[in-house]
């Protein structure tokens, strides 16, 4: 499968930083840009003829750029099956984590090992792993880098089609992006890039 539309501004060819996978905007966000044309004088434009007219550019979906504080609405799809996964389908009562990543992304497959060795500590969270990446740099990321998360019954990787995760959630700059979210589905804690394996476990069951 293929994305449908790619954003402008989200690079998915990701460089790495001393805490985590670079994903630095490389132009402002459409918000950005449409907030400061408001304030442009549109009366130079009056006259122009329609034959002579510019087309207008093609807007690129908006993001979110502060964390959602609830989980939202949205619609991903199982790597494996490719069947839809959407907020319905979250396992009620326990804590449940976001992680944006991308499958090249070194600190993204280290905490994917890390998380994998102390799966005994995490089994009673949600943990769903989210990317824009084609589905098959996903597949074998498990087999790869988290063999212990393979197949466990709370650990779910799913493909992000549309790109809703920048658009609801938020779009973090740098991978992998951490989102914990209690049983009520409010937002507890998010971080960006890699940290000590500890303090994930902890903030994915506190």
């Amino acid at each position: 499968m293929r994305l449908t539309y790619v954003l402008p501004f989200l690079s998915l060819s990701l460089a790495l930083t001393t805490v985590g996978c670079n994903n630095e905007p490389k132009q402002q966000a459409a918000t950005e840009v449409h907030n400061e044309h408001d304030g442009h004088d549109h009366s130079a434009h009056a006259e122009t003829s329609p034959s002579t007219a510019a087309p207008a550019p093609q807007q690129a979906p908006p993001t979110v750029k502060a964390a959602n504080l609830s989980i939202p609405e949205f619609t991903f799809f199982k790597v494996k099956s490719g069947m839809p996964f959407s907020k319905a389908d979250i396992a009620a009562g326990r804590n449940t984590v976001f992680i944006l990543f991308d499958p090249s992304c070194a600190h993204c497959q280290h905490e994917a090992t890390a998380l994998s060795s102390n799966y005994d500590k995490i089994k009673g969270v949600n943990i769903y792993y989210v990317s824009m990446n084609d589905p098959a740099l996903m597949a074998n990321f498990f087999n790869t880098f988290g063999k212990e998360l393979e197949g466990k019954p709370n650990v779910e990787m799913l493909y992000d089609r549309n790109q809703e995760f920048v658009q609801r959630i938020h779009i973090p700059k740098m991978f992998p992006a951490n989102y914990v979210y209690g049983p009520d589905g409010s937002l507890k804690k998010y971080w960006e890039g890699e940290k000590d394996i500890k303090e994930v476990i902890a903030d994915f069951n506190n």
